[in-house]
């Protein structure tokens, strides 16, 4: 019998994307309440040492995210600022808007939503990235728009950004499919830990 064709990268990514959302779901199905909380103390540990006014980008939890509201809230009492993602149109880099807590909110695409038009536009210094799935060597993998993976680029193009991927530690898979449009993390931040990419913990 002939072997069966090798699965293309984007084959990969798609089985990989259905079996990390069940993942992802039990993980949040599973949590008591106390990951988000967890995860805030972990990301103060590990980058609330930083000068006032650094910018923090975080994302508003859709479906069974990890939140990181908490830790936002952390930092804004640290003195940082905080943004949010705005999606600007298919095939382009994330903006940032100026975040703080009880702001009216504007729908965007993908049931995203974020600060209105009027709000400051940013550059964040350090970016809490969701994620579907992650490995030690800081590859994740998302939905698929590649929002991310741009936006990373242009930053680090412009000087440079700490990309900080954020889930569940039942979300590590062995290794992430990627190719060279695919960003590397540089930090995974979970309710049990935080860590440099690239080193295990």
């Amino acid at each position: 019998m002939p072997n069966p064709p090798t699965p293309t990268l984007d084959e990969q990514k798609a089985a990989l994307r259905r079996r990390a959302a069940e993942t992802r779901a039990a993980a949040a199905a599973a949590d008591g309440g106390g990951a988000a909380g967890a995860l805030a103390e972990h990301l103060i540990g590990a980058f609330g040492g930083g000068a006032p006014g650094t910018v923090i980008s975080g994302y508003l939890a859709i479906g069974d995210e990890l939140d990181v509201a908490p830790a936002l809230e952390a930092f804004l009492e640290a003195g940082y600022v905080a943004a949010l993602p705005v999606v600007t149109g298919a095939g382009r880099p994330l903006e940032f808007r100026r975040w703080q807590p009880g702001m009216d909110l504007e729908p965007g695409p993908l049931r995203t939503r974020h600060p209105p038009t009027g709000a400051a536009t940013l550059t964040p210094e350090i970016l809490l990235v969701p994620m579907l799935a992650f490995d030690a060597a800081g590859y994740r993998i998302g939905w698929g728009g590649g929002f991310y993976d741009r936006t990373l680029a242009k930053l680090r193009a412009a000087g440079g950004a700490e990309a900080v991927g954020v889930g569940y530690a039942a979300q590590r898979v062995d290794k992430v499919p990627r190719d060279h449009h695919d960003a590397r993390l540089d930090w995974i931040a979970t309710e049990t830990a935080v860590y440099r990419a690239g080193q295990e913990t």
